[in-house]
This record gives C-alpha cells, structure tokens and sequence, in this order.
C-alpha cells in the first residue's frame, strides 16, 4: 500500500488545501506518513506569494527530491500557489518534479496519481464541490480552519493573488454550517474562519454581504467554544457586522485586519480603497463597541515612492492607534504585479531598515500592552506543556494560534490539551505572558 506524505508551506489557507488532499487520498487507500523518508509519495503544497516563500518552497522541493535518493519517494508532486505560477518553469528546472497540479486541481490528486498526469491545471475561477471532499484536521483536535470562500477580488497592485487563485467565489453558508459542526462533533473547540478577505464573504453568491449571518449561525453551534475571524479588510467592516461580533459570546474580539499602510498617497498606489481617516474612525468604532478588542494587523515597508515623510507618518500611526499585534513585511517586487513597474522602487537595506524600525515601536507597545493585563484572568485554552519550564502553556482570546504569542502557567491540578482554564496573568515580555491557573477547593473554577 502506498504511503503519502505533504508538506503544506505558506498560509492557512493552503493548509485547508492540504486537508482536502489528504483527506482524498486517505479515502482512496493510501497511507499517511509523517516521516518523508518513509513515504512513497511526496506532495509539497507551495507558496508563491512573496519572494521569501518562493524561496521556501524551492528549498523544500529540492529538500523532498533528495528522499528519491535516500528514502522510498518514487513520486514528488508539486502543487499550490507556487506551481500555479510558474508551471512549466519549475518542471524544466526542477526534473525530479514527477507530477505539477494547480491551485483549481487539489480535488483532483488521486485521479492525478493513478493516471501519472504530468501537468494539471484547470480553471482558477471555479471551485470544486466541497460537501463531497473528505478532510483531515492537520491541526491540535480542538481547533480547525473553516475556509469560507477561494480567490479575492481585491486587485492591490502589490498582490498575485488574483492571478494564482482567481476570482473571489463564496461558499454556500448551509455548507459551511454543516462543515462547523461536523469538525465540532469531532472535538474542534475553536473555528478560526479564514479566506484572503473574509468580509467579503457573500457578496457574490447573495448579492450582499453574509458574513454577519454567517457568524451567528456559526454561534449557535452548540460544541463550539470560539470562534476567530481572519483577514477582515477595512471597508468591509460594517456596523452590522460589528454589532454581531459584539453581541455574540463565542467571537473572538479579535480583529485581524490587514491595511498595509496608512498614508493616503500610498494607499492608493497599493489599489487599497481606504484612507486614513476611515481606518482611524474603524479602530474607534471597534474599540468603542469593544473595549477588550485586540487589533492585529499587517503592514508594507518600503513600497515602491515611500517617501521618508510617509514612512514617519506610518509610524505615528502605529503610536496613535496601538495596536496589539503587527506584523510588517518589508515590500517584495513580485514580477507581472502593477507595483513592480512603479517608478521609485527602494534599495532592500532601505525597505528591511524601515520594517525593522516598525518592529522595534510595535514591540514597546506590545510590551506596554501586556502589561495592562497583568492582574487580570483570562479563559484560556490549553496547548501543551513545556517541560524546561515546567508550566503548562496556552492561548487567550487575543492570540491566534501559530502567529501570536502564549500564556504560560502553573497549575495544582493535571490539565489535559484543549481544556479551558481560567489563568490569571502575572508577569509578560513583549510576547508573551506568564500567570497561574485558578484553584478553588482543590479544582479549576
């Protein structure tokens, strides 16, 4: 019997791909195998968004190609964003390749490999039927990624998106429910609801956004305990949306909104269609409505005309607004993108200081912000334990899992992963915090 093995680079919603294709496969009859040195076939899901992730997914090819030679790999597919792009030119450079599919053909994978297809890639812009997919949860059993809707409609000049992965197509919102509780029947506590702009979830299979909808029916899941939204873009925060996020227990106020810079001159060479005054009236709202809100976002150094002046005015920015979470990209010239023909690209030490410099500010504010919780308690769900530490570690509702920080605690009672505890925080860094959990007449309260 055949054994797979697939690594799954970039974002979370490639990993969902990733589910889809294993769970495919499993059906099918193949075996799953952690150990790429065991397996007979290798499936790399690649990123191509950036080039860092490029890179990484080159490297991991070249990685899985070396097991032809020194484990049992007969077979390397390539597959995602990655392949997507550059089809043919990673088939001629890369010769261990054996089979290369798109990002419209990962429902395909087993008809793929029994017919030994060398290239496969259908249309972008549709979508296979997903009530008729198996899925393997790759993720800890109590939290899974519920993928709302494929490809974006939002064409920042920056982004290759759109072309990798086509136009934006919404799931049905019945589909979706009955996929939340069946991962919920099998243990999921936390759904973290992703796709590339998720405020726009709706619009065009409904005529209107369904988001909002969307989300109290999630609620009314009875096995779920949270429930995250990713990847919110500005002008698609709406006042009903905000309202269901304030009144819905099981949400997460927590805000994951990407708006890559804040001056306006640049905002729309990016294509972004906000300003800043709107972004500074959105955090207002949300924080009004929401006090213990936290506000992640992503932000662009060193795009193509930044002057130094709108460099400055982005950093102020980040004072005023304080958000709780940032992650800054310094601006990468991806090939056949509006923004890598702009006038005014910047020498990398240039861009790679400035997004150091963002860093630097976003952590004394990250810092500042963990200490205002400090005294406090927090639900928290538990992930594992650290054992140079000897503390059990978790997350709160401020931090999603895999890109923010933890909560490390004592505890006088033996806790299992996925529980939720009540911890209450006494010491932090930047990142992190550090507390004990909450012990009342020798049980958890």
């Amino acid at each position: 019997m055949n054994k797979v093995g697939l690594v799954s680079l970039g974002c979370s919603k490639n990993l969902v791909d990733s589910e889809m294709m294993l769970g495919i496969l499993r059906e099918q009859g193949y075996i799953l195998e952690d150990d790429p040195a065991q397996a007979d076939v290798l499936i790399v899901n690649t990123c191509g968004f950036i080039d860092s992730a490029k890179q990484e997914s080159i490297d991991t090819i070249l990685e899985m190609a070396g097991y032809k030679e020194t484990g049992r790999c007969r077979t390397l597919v390539v597959a995602g964003c990655l392949s997507q792009r550059y089809q043919q030119e990673i088939l001629e450079e890369i010769p261990e390749i054996d089979l290369v599919l798109g990002t419209a053909d990962y429902h395909r994978i087993a008809d793929i490999l029994g017919q030994r297809v060398r290239r496969s890639f259908g249309d972008i812009n549709c979508s296979p039927d997903y009530t008729v997919l198996p899925r393997v949860n790759s993720m800890p059993p109590y939290t899974a990624y519920l993928k709302i809707a494929d490809g974006c409609d939002n064409c920042c000049t920056y982004c290759v998106i759109p072309s990798v992965r086509g136009r934006y197509r919404s799931r049905g919102l019945e589909e979706l429910v009955a996929e939340a509780a069946s991962l919920a029947d099998s243990g999921v506590r936390e759904l973290i609801v992703i796709a590339q702009d998720t405020t726009g979830y709706g619009t065009d299979l409904y005529g209107a956004p369904r988001l909002a909808k969307l989300l109290k029916r999630l609620c009314e899941i009875p096995k779920l305990r949270w429930v995250r939204l990713h990847y919110g873009y500005p002008e698609g925060m709406t006042e009903e949306l905000l309202e269901v996020m304030a009144a819905q227990e099981k949400i997460c106020h927590y805000f994951d909104i990407p708006i890559q810079h804040c001056s306006d001159a640049v905002l729309k060479r990016m294509g972004r269609r906000c300003t800043r005054a709107e972004l500074v009236r959105l955090f207002a709202a949300i924080r009004q409505k929401m006090p213990d809100a936290v506000l992640r976002t992503s932000l662009i150094a060193g795009f193509p005309g930044e002057t130094d002046e709108q460099f400055d005015e982005l950093c102020e920015f980040v004072r005023q607004v304080e958000f709780d979470r940032v992650g800054v990209f310094a601006y990468s010239r991806e090939e056949g993108t509006p923004a890598a023909r702009m006038d005014g690209q910047l020498d990398e030490s240039v861009k790679e200081a400035r997004r150091d410099r963002l860093m630097e500010l976003q952590k004394d504010i990250s810092l500042a912000k963990n200490r205002a919780k400090l005294g406090r308690t927090f639900e928290t769900l538990v992930e594992g334990f650290d054992t140079e530490q000897c503390l059990y570690y978790g997350r709160t509702y401020a931090d999603s899992v895999e890109i923010d920080g933890r909560i490390y605690f004592g505890s006088g009672a033996e806790l299992e992963n996925g529980m939720f505890v009540p911890v209450i925080a006494e010491d932090c860094d930047a990142y992190d915090l550090y507390g004990r959990a909450k012990i009342e007449g020798g049980g958890l309260i």
